[in-house]
C-alpha cells in the first residue's frame, strides 16, 4: 500500500539520477557513500531501464531532446519529474502514519535532486501475494509507459527501502520534455499536452488520476493498498519523518533498544487512546487533561497542547483522524455500543493467530524426524488448549452457534463479493466512457476539416491521409449510439466520478479482505475446537496447525 506524492527538479545534472538510483547514498544527506578508495559503492541488487532514449544514456538522451526543442535550458526550468509512492509495512496497522512513516524517505530540502522516493509495495506482498524484484520492475515500467508516454524516463526496483523493512520499491524519474506526440489521456486538459516538444504539467487533477492509478493498478494486481484519494489518519510530513529516523538513529547509536517518538507521535497515542473510552467531548477533555493535555475548538477546528510544548498543533497537522469531525464520530459510535459478550474468535486473537491443526503422520511421511514430530507435540497441546480455553471462558454454548456465525460471516463475504464486482463493473464501463469521449474530441479538428473541404476529390484525398483518425472517431460514435448517449458528458466530471467510484472500490476491496481473512480464521477455529471437543474421529495428537 502506498501514498503518492510528486517532486519536481530543477537539476540540469541527469546523470545524478542514474548515480541514485545505482549506487549508495546516504539516507539522512542523500550524498553518495564513497569506499576506502573514495569510489562510489554500487547497490547490492536493483532492475533499471531507461525508456525512450533510443539507446542512448539517459542523461544524454534528455540533453540532446532539450537542445533540440529548445527546451530546459534557463536554471529556473524544472528538468525532471519524480512521482513517489511510500508504503507502509504493516497492513495491520490502523494508523496512516506508520505507513508513511516505514517508507522510503521523502527528500530532503537541500538534498540531491535526483534522490527521488519510491514507487514501493508492502513488505508482506512478497509472502502473501507473490510479488518479485522482477515482476515490480515489469509493473513499474508498464505504469510509465502508460502515464507518461513520449517521455525518456528511467525506471530502477530497489528490493528494499532505507529503513531494511523489505518494501519492494520501483523509482521513475521522467525529463519533463515529450519527444513525441501522444494520444489524449484522461489527465490531459490542453491541446498542447499531446504535442512533442511541450512539457509535461503535473496537475492537482492529474495527481488525482495517477492515485487511482496506483489503486487500480494494486487491486488489478492482488496486491496491498490503501485509499489515496480521502486523505490519511495519522500526517507524517517530511520534517516529522526525519526527526523519527534522526533520533531512533541516535538511540540505536548508544544501544537503546527503546523506540523514538516524536512529539506529534506521542500526542496521537494519548489521543488515540482517549478517544477509545470517552463518549462525550467533555470526557474526552478531561481525559487528555490527566495527561497534561489541553484540546480547544475554535471555528469548527480542533488543536491541542501538550505539557512541554508552548504553542498547540492544530488537528490538521496530525492528521484527519484527530479533527472534529473525526473525534465527534468516535464519541458518537462510543457512545452506542452496547456490553457484549467477547466472541471465540476475538479472544483468540488476543491470544494469538489462529492456526489449523497438523496432521503429524501425513508430515512423517514427508519426512520429518522425531524432533519436529515433539515440537509438533507440544504446539498442538498449546494451541488445543488456547482455543478449547477460549470456547469455555468466553465462548458458545454449543458448536452449533459457531456454525451459525461461520455461516452468516460466509453470507457477508458473498454480499461484499457481490458489492466489490458491481462498482469494478462500473468503473470499467466509466473508463471505457471516458476513453471514447477522449477519442471523439482528439479527433474533431479532423472531421471538421474534413466538412470543410468543398469537392469529392478533396475529400477522398483527406479521408485517405487520415484513415486512423476516422476509424477511431467512428468507433467512438458508434460506442455512443449502441449506449444510447445522446448527450456527451463533461470529462471532467467524468473524471471526477471514476476517482470517485475508485475510492468507493478501495473501500469495498478493503472490505472484502477483512471479511474473506475472517471466514477463513472462523474455520480455522472451528476444526481447532472439532478437534478439541473430541468431534473428530482423528486422534488428538495426529491434528495440527500446519
Amino acid at each position: 500500500m502506498a501514498t503518492f506524492k510528486h517532486i519536481n527538479s530543477k537539476n540540469a545534472r541527469y546523470s545524478d539520477a542514474e548515480k541514485y538510483l545505482l549506487f549508495e547514498h546516504d539516507e539522512f544527506t542523500m550524498k553518495p557513500i564513497l569506499d576506502e578508495n573514495g569510489r562510489l559503492i554500487p547497490r547490492e541488487d536493483y532492475r533499471i531501464a531507461a525508456l525512450n532514449c533510443e539507446g542512448q544514456d539517459f542523461a544524454i538522451a534528455c540533453m540532446r531532446a532539450n537542445l533540440q526543442y529548445g527546451k530546459n535550458l534557463d536554471r529556473r526550468d524544472v528538468k525532471s519529474h519524480h512521482f513517489v509512492v511510500a508504503s507502509s509495512t504493516s497492513l495491520a496497522s490502523p494508523h496512516t502514519a506508520k505507513l508513511v512513516r516505514s517508507a522510503a524517505p521523502p527528500l530532503p530540502a537541500k538534498s540531491d535532486d535526483f534522490a527521488g522516493t519510491p514507487f514501493s509495495f508492502d513488505p508482506r506482498d512478497g509472502a502473501d501475494n507473490g510479488l518479485t524484484v522482477d515482476r515490480a520492475q515489469a509493473l513499474g515500467e508498464q505504469f510509465c509507459r502508460e502515464h507518461f508516454p513520449g517521455h525518456q524516463a528511467l525506471v530502477c526496483t530497489h528490493p528494499d527501502g532505507h529503513n531494511h523493512t523489505g518494501n519492494i520499491h520501483v523509482h521513475i524519474v521522467i525529463n519533463s520534455l515529450r519527444i513525441e506526440d501522444v494520444p489524449m489521456l484522461p489527465y490531459m486538459d490542453r491541446p498542447a499536452d499531446v504535442k512533442a516538444g511541450m512539457k509535461h504539467r503535473c496537475t492537482t487533477a492529474a495527481m488525482d488520476y495517477f492515485r487511482a492509478e496506483v489503486m487500480e493498478m494494486c487491486h488489478r494486481e492482488g496486491l496491498y493498498q490503501i485509499d489515496l484519494l480521502n486523505g490519511s489518519e495519522d500526517r507524517i510530513n517530511d520534517r516529522e519523518y526525519w526527526a523519527q529516523k534522526k533520533g531512533q538513529a541516535a538511540l540505536n547509536k548508544n544501544g537503546s533498544p527503546t523506540k523514538f517518538e516524536t512529539d506529534k507521535e506521542k500526542l496521537r497515542k494519548i489521543i488515540r487512546k482517549a478517544l477509545e473510552t470517552a463518549t462525550s467531548f467533555d470526557e474526552f477533555a478531561e481525559l487528555l487533561l490527566r495527561e497534561g493535555v489541553t484540546v480547544k475548538e475554535s471555528r469548527g477546528r480542533l488543536s491541542y497542547l501538550s505539557p512541554d510544548r508552548a504553542k498547540s498543533i492544530t488537528a490538521r497537522k496530525l492528521g484527519d483522524a484527530y479533527d472534529l469531525a473525526a473525534v465527534n464520530e468516535a464519541l458518537a459510535q462510543n457512545a452506542l455500543k452496547q456490553p457484549v459478550r467477547s466472541s471465540v474468535l476475538d479472544k483468540l486473537r488476543e491470544a494469538g493467530t489462529v492456526q489449523n491443526l497438523v496432521d503429524i503422520d501425513a508430515k512423517r511421511a514427508e519426512g520429518k524426524g522425531i524432533g519436529y514430530e515433539k515440537w509438533a507435540q507440544g504446539f498442538n497441546l498449546q494451541q488445543m488448549a488456547n482455543t478449547l480455553n477460549a470456547y469455555t471462558e468466553y465462548g458458545f454454548s454449543s458448536m452449533d452457534e459457531l456454525n451459525e456465525l461461520l455461516s452468516a460471516a460466509r453470507s457477508e463475504l458473498q454480499e461484499s463479493r457481490e458489492k466489490l464486482k458491481s462498482i469494478e463493473t462500473v468503473l470499467a464501463d466509466k473508463k471505457e466512457l471516458l476513453k471514447q469521449l477522449l477519442t471523439y474530441w482528439e479527433t474533431k479538428n479532423v472531421r471538421q476539416e474534413y466538412k470543410a473541404l468543398k469537392t469529392a476529390k478533396a475529400r477522398a484525398e483527406y479521408a485517405q491521409a487520415h484513415e486512423r483518425e476516422f476509424k477511431l472517431s467512428n468507433a467512438a460514435a458508434k460506442y455512443f449510439k449502441d449506449h444510447g448517449i445522446t448527450k456527451l458528458p463533461s470529462t471532467k466530471a467524468l473524471q471526477a466520478e471514476i476517482q470517485q467510484l475508485t475510492s468507493e472500490q478501495n473501500a469495498r476491496y478493503k472490505d472484502y479482505r477483512e471479511k474473506r481473512d475472517r471466514v477463513e480464521e472462523l474455520e480455522r477455529v472451528r476444526s481447532n475446537l472439532e478437534t478439541v471437543l473430541g468431534h473428530k474421529k482423528e486422534k488428538r495428537h495426529e491434528l495440527i496447525p500446519s
